[in-house]
């Protein structure tokens, strides 16, 4: 395997991707995507007077879900290209849009113990260091937090797994390249990052290696994605 390329050159990848990210997104997942951020909406348990950071946030899909419960949103993303077609797109929501901005998750420029949740949809295993980024989300997090991780993952089931492997290897980069105009690569390094991404059990020693209790994980559809839950300790 290939190694995996630096933060920096990750970030221009999404930056010359950005404009037509959503809909390569929505297409490659078959829609899908949509209900897996409507469970970590649901997961989170939140609502008005609940504060919320989304990190790797993206193009602020699930930012807008998650600010849609009344909860006070603030997202950030390494990429500032693809920041600004998050605020664009939450701007009907008003003043309870998200707030956005550009940040490091292994470096988040807010003091200890400021959100009820931190989420991440699809954008962990784009973190240089994985754990790093799981601490700095465990130290922004109030006591008894929880940490909520949506990432995809490799189905079990023989046949669903031949067919998964066989559309991400082969048919995913062709046509991710072909929506977004992109000839860098963007598109085969989404396969590369999951096949050589921690996943279920492998994960959740991630998240207690960064101080999280209790991880637990949630297989979605037939095991392609996962929702991973890890807690703050209470003081």
């Amino acid at each position: 395997m290939r190694a995996m390329p630096e933060g920096a050159v990750v970030r221009q990848m999404f930056a010359r991707v950005a404009d037509r990210y959503d809909r390569a997104n929505h297409v490659l997942s078959l829609g899908i995507d949509v209900a897996w951020r409507r469970a970590v909406v649901r997961a989170a348990a939140i609502g008005r007077g609940s504060r919320v950071l989304d990190v790797c946030s993206g193009t602020g899909d699930l930012a807008i879900a998650l600010a849609s419960t009344g909860a006070e949103v603030t997202g950030s993303d390494f990429c500032p290209e693809m920041l600004r077609h998050a605020v664009r797109k939450s701007a009907p929501l008003g003043p309870g849009a998200p707030g956005y901005l550009a940040a490091d998750t292994q470096r988040l420029p807010f003091p200890d113990d400021t959100f009820d949740v931190v989420t991440v949809a699809f954008g962990i295993r784009n973190v240089a260091d994985p754990v790093a980024g799981l601490r700095e989300m465990a130290r922004v997090l109030k006591p008894g937090g929880r940490v909520l991780v949506l990432e995809f993952c490799k189905p079990r089931l023989p046949l669903v797994r031949s067919a998964y492997l066989f559309y991400f290897r082969r048919v995913l980069p062709k046509l991710g390249s072909w929506i977004t105009g992109d000839r860098h690569g963007a598109y085969d390094y989404l396969p590369q990052s999951v096949m050589g991404f921690p996943e279920r059990g492998a994960f959740l020693d991630l998240m207690r290696e960064a101080g999280l209790s209790s991880p637990h994980a949630r297989i979605l559809t037939l095991g392609i994605a996962s929702i991973y839950r890890g807690d703050k300790p209470a003081r």
